[in-house]
């Protein structure tokens, strides 16, 4: 539809001038654009030399970051051009090279005419319009002279200057001059600190002072890469390793050239409270990997991917080229390592045999008995398949039991939910409610010898729950019953403190590990829809306490533990811990798809 569009208006939208030009390389029937009042520069010129070759008006009136470059590279590649509007465009000064190309340059007339003050000597210029009114007269006099409008005689014919008064209405002359009376008062002292109302600060300015992030401008079919990335910018070992690292000049790798941009885009994510559009970013992942550069053979757009996908291809380029010391973040924190041991069934004198491999996810299987995501994620890891017997010389049926013997401090678990429908050739969804939990223990799926190093972790752990859960009871029943008993059992359980312990060498040398097994949920990419390659991505971010401005409350406001980013591209909202519940599928609502958990720690 928009790459039929022929005539565009958007002035005064707000938008960014990338955000705009965006829009438009989608739009190469563009006969009629008018982009007046907003923040158009060269560069959005530019971008119209690429797509947009049958452009034959052009209106910028108002566009203060148009210069005459940018007109010239958009008149040579522009053969249709045949008319341009340009008033009040102050870096535009060649005209005549406009008209020398035969195409016609409009100028909107203003309705401003201008009136002179004379005061204590002096001559003041006064812009004024039709409705100017003697109010607006004395504010600009005001700024001009110091003098408070209160304090102003003006004298017009038949008496003083009323406030009320339309200046176009007095008959003025052209360059007429008006006496002012008045004296300037003691002017009141500076604040210590300067006060700026909301209403005065910028988009970015309020999203800051709210401590809302950033989130990311969809460029068309790129909410499964936003989303995607919304999560893995919530660890914070991720984005101290992208700070420390540098490509060097003159970089060819696409990977190296895509880990430098994804510096720079949370870089501007942290620094931006308005949504940033990831141009530079997608150039690369699709130079890197063109895959997520396919485009839609109907529609010519590019095509909606799979987050998941996205998700593992980012964690391989990441794992590549962050490495340092033999190591990388991605195998600290984020890689785990399992042991699977395979013992056939038909011949129980064959000696088992155990395989290692490193793993940076979990998955969660789901068919009609799986209700939660512990069950499906039990599902991948014990499992009966059939492969040949050397001892028997044919196939036979093998028990395959994988077991966790090293969990990293973030652990991502993605929920299959998508299959091969060949009969529509699609990947079809399965909608299925499956719970999964803010607190994750994973304690059933490691290996014996590693639940023994975690024990005394664990058990530290527990003590510290159970004691924070009997303050908050304790608290409760003061606050309800306002007894003296109750101040002094909080007291009490205030100044109780667990008993030390000692964490196990090998947890303790093991950077990135998770040491108690136990997991609470940062982060989730869901999916509306019913395939994978279409429908909508969004990320849900939890919200750190003591960071980022104070939780919300008051009245009617729900209690809740964490508040939590929602992160639809680059409309960003907060939500309770209930909200992400909710998010466990049955119906035709966001649905768990990628899960971020990270460890606990005692």
């Amino acid at each position: 539809m928009c790459r039929s569009l022929e005539y565009l208006d958007i002035r005064e939208t707000g938008l960014s001038a990338d955000a705009m030009a965006a829009g438009i390389r989608m739009m190469p029937n563009l006969q009629h654009l008018d982009v007046s009042d907003t923040e158009a520069d060269d560069k959005l010129l530019s971008a119209l030399t690429h797509s947009n070759l049958k452009l034959k008006y052009l209106s910028i009136n108002e566009c203060m970051d148009v210069s005459d470059a940018g007109i010239k590279i958009l008149i040579k590649k522009c053969k249709n051009l045949e008319a341009i509007s340009m008033s009040n465009c102050p870096y535009i000064d060649n005209v005549e090279f406009i008209e020398e190309h035969n195409i016609r340059v409009e100028v909107e007339e203003e309705d401003n005419d201008e009136s002179w003050i004379k005061w204590q000597g002096k001559k003041y210029k006064v812009e004024t319009d039709s409705s100017t009114t003697g109010e607006d007269f004395k504010a600009q006099l005001y700024s001009l002279t110091g003098v408070a409008p209160e304090r102003q005689k003006i004298l017009v014919k038949g008496g003083q200057l009323k406030d009320d008064t339309v200046i176009s209405t007095l008959g003025l002359k052209e360059n007429q001059v008006l006496m002012m009376i008045g004296t300037v008062g003691e002017l009141p002292k500076a604040p210590v600190q300067p006060i700026k109302f909301v209403e005065d600060m910028s988009e970015g300015e309020v999203a800051q002072a709210l401590s809302i992030p950033a989130g990311l401008n969809n460029l068309g079919n790129t909410c499964y890469m936003n989303a995607t990335l919304q999560c893995l910018k919530a660890i914070p070992e991720l984005k101290q390793a992208l700070d420390q690292y540098s490509a060097g000049a003159g970089q060819l790798d696409p990977r190296k050239s895509l880990v430098s941009s994804l510096k720079g885009l949370f870089n501007q994510l942290n620094e931006s409270g308005e949504g940033v559009p990831p141009f530079v970013f997608l150039q690369f992942l699709r130079q890197a990997n063109p895959r997520f550069a396919e485009q839609d053979s109907q529609s010519g757009g590019f095509r909606q991917q799979d987050a998941e996908e996205f998700w593992n291809e980012m964690l391989t380029i990441l794992d590549q080229v962050l490495k340092k010391d033999d190591a990388t973040v991605i195998e600290k924190y984020m890689s785990g390592r399992m042991a699977t041991t395979w013992k056939c069934e038909e011949a129980p004198e064959e000696e088992p045999t155990v395989r290692y491999e490193v793993f940076r996810k979990l998955d969660c299987h789901i068919d009609k008995s799986v209700n939660y995501l512990s069950q499906g994620i039990k599902k991948g890891l014990e499992e009966t398949v059939e492969k040949r017997s050397e001892s028997l010389g044919r196939n036979a049926d093998y028990q395959s039991i994988s077991r966790i013997e090293r969990l990293p401090e973030y652990l991502t678990v993605t929920f299959n939910r998508f299959f091969w429908k060949a009969s529509e050739s699609i990947d079809a969804k399965i909608v299925k409610s499956v719970k999964f939990p803010l607190d994750f223990d994973v304690a059933e799926f490691c290996t014996p010898e590693l639940l023994e190093k975690m024990r005394p972790a664990r058990q530290h752990l527990r003590e510290i729950e159970d004691k924070l859960v009997s303050e908050r009871k304790l608290a409760k029943a003061k606050q309800d019953a306002g007894s003296n008993a109750a101040s002094k059992d909080v007291e009490m359980a205030e100044g109780s403190s667990s008993a030390p312990f000692e964490l196990h060498p090998d947890l303790k040398a093991d950077v990135g590990c998770n040491p108690t097994g136990v997991y609470e949920l940062i982060g989730v990419v869901t999916h509306i829809g019913r395939t994978a390659n279409s429908g909508h991505y969004m990320a849900w971010v939890r919200k750190e306490k003591g960071i980022g401005g104070p939780d919300p409350a008051g009245k009617g406001i729900p209690e809740t533990q964490h508040w939590w980013y929602k992160f639809d591209d680059d409309d960003v909202t907060m939500v309770t811990d209930e909200e992400i519940l909710k998010l466990c599928g049955g119906g035709d609502w966001h649905t768990a798809y990628v899960a971020l958990y990270r460890a606990k720690k005692p």
